[in-house]
């Protein structure tokens, strides 16, 4: 059934980027083993489809995350599922995850907060995510639309001298 479910996404995706009239190889299914599918394409044109620091592939998640949800099939509406192009989005998953770890170090560090760049909710996803088995470190969201960001915060160890 899932295999079935993402084969409906995929070609959810390569219609869609038929219709755009942009090159692409072929749309590869990647599963984390967390039932989190990656749907990679391999394109020539990725520059179009990435676009100005991202905006056009987050579009383009968007996209299809509403034709999903807005479809008939039941099947596919509840998988947990991004577009990536030539890996963009996995080396921006990879530099937000270090970047995290590097401003969890100066909070520890300094013994102070410390507050990330505004981001996207799928970028604060993951430095909560990546931030929520640290030890002295809580996550907090703050701020409005496009100007919310990530506070991380340092807690002392109340065992510590």
């Amino acid at each position: 059934m899932e295999n079935e479910a993402n084969n409906k996404i995929k070609k959810i995706i390569e219609e869609m980027l038929s219709r755009l009239t942009v090159n692409f190889e072929n749309v590869t299914i990647c599963d984390d083993g967390n039932d989190n599918f990656r749907f990679a394409v391999k394109s020539s044109d990725s520059g179009i489809l990435i676009g100005n620091e991202g905006n056009n592939i987050k579009a383009l998640n968007y996209l299809v995350k509403q034709i999903v949800k807005g479809g008939k099939d039941e099947d596919i509406k509840n998988i947990n599922f991004f577009i990536d192009v030539n890996d963009y989005q996995t080396k921006n998953i990879e530099k937000i995850k270090n970047k995290a770890l590097e401003m969890a170090e100066k909070a520890v560090f300094f013994k102070r907060d410390v507050e990330m760049d505004p981001m996207s909710s799928f970028e604060r996803m993951i430095v909560h995510s990546v931030l929520a088995d640290q030890e002295n470190i809580e996550t907090e969201s703050s701020g409005v639309g496009a100007f919310r960001k990530v506070c991380i915060k340092y807690k002392s160890n109340k065992n510590s001298f």
